[in-house]
């Protein structure tokens, strides 16, 4: 679950910053023409990368179904419990002192996040998908991209694919962020050592004997 989670935090990080430069490239004007091969090879890493989440999602998934542990599928519904789900927006309102439940792995809030995320990822791949099989005309791509053409004259062409591919990285950014916070957060006020344990695999439990 760990080597999941942090192959996949590397491959996002790198798919922003290639994507980045793809979204808005810069010039190269001196040197040889061999040396201009600048987005060729920043789009060689972004399709790289895309195709490594793309397997990281589908074993994320696997995971979810047919793990031996908890981390399972139920955990991403956790916020169906109501009274939980509002008694953990007023404690993070810091309205309240009173935290929630912990009846799954995640909370309910984390578990509608996580959710969104994995929904998010999934979507990214599918436009990905289509905006990298738009050029080829054989092989694999050719036929992914043959199977998602419903999806891109849905979404209203390529121009609307990119233009949504491109908005999705904007949502990981502010993911990312809020994450991060709320994962500090969260290790401050309950010192269960949760951020240490996405690096050492331990968790730290209060002894309540």
């Amino acid at each position: 679950m760990r080597i999941n989670h942090w192959a996949m935090a590397i491959t996002i990080f790198i798919l922003i910053a290639t994507g980045f430069y793809i979204a808005s490239p810069y010039t190269v004007f001196g040197g040889e023409t061999v040396s201009k091969f600048t987005m060729g090879n920043y789009r060689f890493w972004h399709i790289l990368f895309g195709v490594i989440l793309t397997f990281l999602f589908i074993w994320r998934m696997y995971l979810a179904f047919f793990s031996g542990f908890h981390a399972d599928w139920k955990d991403f519904f956790a916020w169906t419990n109501i009274k939980n789900t509002i008694k953990q927006i007023k404690f993070y309102a810091l309205i309240s002192k009173e935290p929630p439940e912990h009846t799954h792995l995640y909370g309910p809030l984390q578990s509608i996040s996580y959710a969104g995320l994995l929904f998010m990822v999934l979507l990214i791949i599918l436009t990905g998908l289509i905006l990298m099989g738009a050029g080829y005309h054989t092989g694999m791509t050719a036929i992914t991209y043959g199977i998602l053409k419903p999806f891109e004259t849905l979404m209203g062409g390529l121009a609307m694919v990119r233009w949504f591919h491109h908005i999705l990285m904007w949502l990981f950014i502010l993911f990312i962020v809020v994450h991060m916070y709320m994962a500090f957060w969260y290790d401050v006020i309950f010192k269960e050592g949760t951020i240490s344990s996405m690096v050492s695999g331990i968790v730290f439990r209060k002894d309540h004997k």
